[in-house]
């Protein structure tokens, strides 16, 4: 259909004349109310966002010479983040002759994954940085 034609058309119908696909041959044009098509595909965008999660990554901090107490308590944090779908990062804190001692580190965090495997994966093994030895855990998949 020529270009004046169609123009006619949408204008007997009080519509806007929109092209769909111009790279075509012909190109191709839909008769339709452009203003209400903006704003149901703002809607939709806005819809859209409002439903995406954005993970958060979450710090707990340990020392070598942590109790059980303290350490289900900390256990415990961890697994109400990771149910509410974000990241922990478990580290450990070395102070002063501490870091003579880092084995004692590696073995916290494996007993802290231990008891976070039900919930958590590990994402990132337990590496020395410095003065600090960092782990992440992220929630399980679910299927």
């Amino acid at each position: 259909m020529p270009l004046a034609d169609a123009m006619a058309r949408a204008e007997e119908e009080g519509f806007d004349l929109v092209m769909i696909a111009p790279n075509a041959a012909p190109p191709v044009c839909r008769i339709m109310d452009y203003g209400k098509y903006r704003f149901e595909q703002a809607k939709r965008e806005k819809l859209n966002r409002k439903s995406q999660k954005v993970v958060e990554t979450k710090e707990i901090w340990l020392s070598p010479g942590i109790g059980d107490h303290d350490m289900d308590f900390k256990v415990k944090n961890a697994l109400g983040f990771l149910s509410d779908g974000d990241k922990v990062k478990v580290t450990v804190r070395f102070r002063g002759r501490e870091m003579a001692h880092t084995d004692l580190g590696t073995v916290l965090l494996k007993d802290f994954a231990e008891k976070c495997a039900d919930a958590a994966v590990v994402e990132k093994p337990a590496k020395l940085e410095g003065r600090r030895m960092s782990m992440f855990l992220g929630p399980k998949p679910t299927k």
